[in-house]
């Protein structure tokens, strides 16, 4: 298994993952759930009018925390923007709700993923596992 399905099993097996960015000085955090394994690179969204899109705008630099079975992971990386049509197709295909939603209201899904990945495993006392993605 790839280090980048690693990081994706595990967020789908926690179902709801945070992603943690800043405004300002003020550090920021909310739950998530997309994410999306496409040729060995994980891709997330969000909406281009959300305040989390400024941010990540602002600060590329972005961690994924989540929880599942008893342990936890930390992704960290820089934010990099992709444009790419074949991609939003198959957002459309995971979470068509959520996309009527945005077409049905003239918004934007922005794709990204993280580069210079890092991801940690560990337990609530021992680290199980460090690599790059």
């Amino acid at each position: 298994m790839t280090n980048a399905a690693k990081v994706s099993e595990f967020l789908d097996k926690a179902k709801v993952f945070y992603l943690l960015t800043t405004d300002g000085d003020q550090p920021k955090g909310r739950p998530f759930g997309f994410h999306l394994l496409v040729d060995d690179k994980l891709y997330f969204g969000c909406g281009t009018f959300k305040d989390v899109y400024k941010q990540l705008k602002q600060n590329p630099k972005v961690e994924i925390l989540a929880m599942a079975d008893g342990d936890f992971i930390r992704y960290d990386g820089t934010m990099k923007e992709v444009f790419d049509e074949a991609l939003l197709e198959k957002t459309r295909e995971a979470m068509p709700q959520i996309m009527e939603m945005y077409d049905k209201n003239g918004w934007t899904m922005q794709l990204f993923y993280l580069e210079n990945g890092r991801a940690e495993i560990r337990g609530v006392l021992e680290q199980k596992e460090a690599f790059n993605v």
